[in-house]
């Protein structure tokens, strides 16, 4: 098979990344799948073809004979941010299987797969360990010899963290095989962005107002007092309930609601003043409501991290915590991964998350995910949040003569599709190794 004269399967293809990856190397894209209309129309606006819908319907048999596998199948059944039920969800989690089904009735000679990094430690390896065991030369497995790593854009010069794990299979062994090198160069957000673009959304009033008390924060910080690495939950700024031995859920299930009334919740809120079982429930951080007995390391060794830095700061906290307060709880936790760097939050890269309000160096721009509008990166010396355009710069699909006409699609696209950069290395890398 020649490098430059292929023909591959686009599955899962989103906005195409991996047929713009290897339309550059020479291939011919035979068949493509994907569930939602809307980018099934704009794949055949971009490539010329018209993917099928579902998988699930598609008889394996009917698909043309390909040399090359692709898939970026769906991450959310083992992502950390969800509820990691891998192959137990029947939404998602089974569509691996649909993969091997093609493998296994077609038989090309090469496979590129892509999914979340969590992937390779979901259910303690035991995930990994039964993809290795369902496509490999094992026994029972489908002949293909098969490596895999974890790969980002930032690591080839394009400035974006988004940790990828890839994954590889050969009907032939892959001695020659050699993942693409890291350049590891030093980036910068500024490389894809635009001067002040009209079509960028403004920030809203409250991201403003918030992003100033942030900024309030750092100001305040003593000169001699270092804005801490790990996440500020300024909720546990004057709480004292339990969370070493026992959880408020456990409190409440074995003793009663009545319990926690000698304690104090959100921002020191007396717990014993409120009456109502649901208020005082509701008084307590979001981490603290989780119905566990017992909290996780993690939770618990940030719970004690917050209190310890309360303690210590109380004395010029008590003046800031009050303008916090007007806000929802996730905008009222800030990670701030500019360790050393000026106390400025209007000088970098920030995004908006369920954990909180965060802050980046302007080397690189926070991982796209499929984000709402609220969570796409801000460009706080502009204050304002990054374009379609840009964000389709940072998953090197700038090519695409067309983006979904909706920005709430357009980002929730772009934070689904594969990096056509990083793609494109890894398959010519696989495709040299051809006889």
């Amino acid at each position: 098979m020649k490098t430059n004269d292929f023909k591959f399967i686009d599955l899962f293809s989103g906005l195409g990344g991996f047929h713009v990856a290897l339309n550059r190397l020479g291939g011919t894209c035979v068949f493509a799948s994907e569930w939602k209309d809307n980018l099934r129309e704009l794949y055949k606006s971009n490539f010329g073809i018209m993917p099928e819908g579902d998988i699930t319907k598609v008889t394996p048999s009917s698909i043309p004979d390909h040399n090359l596998l692709t898939a970026g199948f769906p991450c959310q059944p083992f992502s950390k941010a969800g509820e990691q039920l891998g192959f137990e969800c029947t939404a998602q989690g089974n569509l691996f299987f649909n993969v091997s089904e093609i493998l296994d009735t077609k038989k090309p000679d090469y496979f590129i797969l892509e999914n979340v990094p969590n992937l390779l430690k979901h259910d303690n390896g035991r995930t990994w360990q039964r993809i290795q065991e369902i496509l490999g030369t094992g026994k029972d497995g489908l002949g293909y010899y098969i490596s895999a790593t974890k790969l980002s854009p930032h690591n080839f010069g394009i400035p974006q963290i988004r940790e990828r794990v890839y994954i590889v299979g050969s009907k032939i062994p892959l001695e020659n095989f050699s993942w693409p090198e890291k350049t590891n160069q030093i980036t910068s957000i500024s490389s894809i962005l635009d001067d002040a673009p009209e079509d960028a959304k403004q920030l809203s009033a409250q991201v403003k107002e918030c992003l100033e008390t942030w900024d309030r924060f750092l100001k305040a910080c003593p000169p001699e007092v270092e804005p801490p690495w790990f996440p500020l939950w300024s909720m546990e700024w004057g709480a004292d309930y339990p969370f070493e031995d026992e959880t408020p859920y456990a409190i409440q299930a074995l003793q009663g609601t009545d319990a926690l009334d000698s304690y104090r919740g959100s921002h020191g809120i007396d717990l014993g003043s409120i009456i109502s079982a649901t208020d005082k429930w509701q008084a307590l951080p979001s981490h603290a409501r989780s119905k566990v007995m017992k909290f996780p390391k993690w939770k618990k060794d940030f719970i004690r991290l917050n209190r310890s830095f309360y303690a210590e700061n109380k004395y010029w906290l008590e003046r800031w915590i009050p303008l916090i307060l007007k806000f929802p709880s996730s905008l009222q936790k800030l990670e701030w991964n500019v360790k050393g760097e000026e106390r400025d939050i209007w000088k970098y890269v920030i995004q908006f998350r369920a954990s909180g309000v965060r802050v980046k160096r302007r080397t690189t721009a926070p991982s796209l995910i499929a984000m709402t509008d609220t969570q796409v990166p801000i460009i706080a010396w502009q204050k304002r949040y990054m374009t379609p355009t840009e964000c389709a710069r940072l998953q090197s699909l700038e090519e695409l003569h067309y983006l979904p006409s909706s920005p709430t699609q357009a980002f929730k696209a772009l934070g689904n599709a594969v990096n056509s950069n990083v793609v494109e290395l890894v398959a010519k890398a696989l495709l040299s190794t051809a006889p």
